[in-house]
């Protein structure tokens, strides 16, 4: 059965080229131009996932995922048109799954969405090839516990919120500590391989990975970085 995407934003050509974008690859698509709208349909018929746009008049993507989080758990995907690190953290904090910045590539978004239903499904074990296979064991590497089967991170004991991008990067580099990850490396882990993205982009993921760290343990400094070369995980 096709998963069914809820699509809430203001800009009807962004609902309509990525509702286009979506059924191509198979999902089933609804689309919102109003979130009150947007939360009564969810609350009477819910989705697998929403992608949700953070600015919008009257009620905005915050409140809406707030509201929402009263009856649904949801994943949320929030789409912001600026990079704006405090309403990331709050998004996370209260509970959205991932985190993309306009302009955005619909390959992203897309990759996106399948890895968070991909988790989804491991953590319900509702497919029977995820019933099959055992449960990922935890990544521990001194201070850092990773949960791959639900996503969780803690750092000495304390949570830290990743975005499903930022948990694949640190678990790449985690899993081998000491060993250098090149950019392109940690692109092939974060990325599926028909979407574009510079490879700087790696640069950015992880100086947000570390900001996140240093917000439990401001003396954070795990993750090397060696110029010219990539990144590695120092335990």
């Amino acid at each position: 059965m096709s998963h069914v995407i809820a699509l809430v934003d203001d800009d009807r050509n962004i609902l309509t080229s990525v509702s286009i974008a979506l059924q191509q690859e198979g999902f089933v698509t609804r689309v919102y131009s109003d979130a009150m709208a947007a939360l009564k349909a969810i609350g009477d018929n819910p989705p697998d996932l929403g992608v949700f746009d953070i600015k919008m008049p009257n009620l905005d993507g915050m409140e809406l995922l707030r509201r929402v989080r009263e009856f649904s758990a949801m994943p949320v995907i929030f789409l912001t048109s600026k990079d704006d690190e405090l309403d990331e953290a709050l998004g996370l904090a209260m509970g959205a799954d991932d985190y993309i910045s306009k302009p955005f590539s619909q390959r992203l978004l897309i990759a996106r969405i399948r890895a968070i239903l991909r988790r989804q499904e491991l953590e319900r074990g509702g497919a029977a090839a995820a019933n099959a296979e055992e449960e990922p064991a935890l990544l521990e590497r001194g201070r850092l516990v990773m949960d791959p089967a639900r996503h969780k991170v803690r750092w000495d004991g304390k949570d830290v919120s990743l975005t499903v991008t930022e948990f694949l990067i640190l678990e790449a580099l985690a899993q081998r500590p000491g060993v250098v990850k090149s950019r392109n490396q940690l692109l092939d882990v974060a990325y599926s391989d028909d979407v574009y993205v510079d490879d700087r982009t790696i640069d950015s993921h992880i100086k947000r990975i570390r900001r996140k760290f240093r917000g439990v343990d401001p003396e954070f400094d795990a993750i090397e970085t060696l110029y010219g070369v990539g990144y590695r995980f120092d335990e």
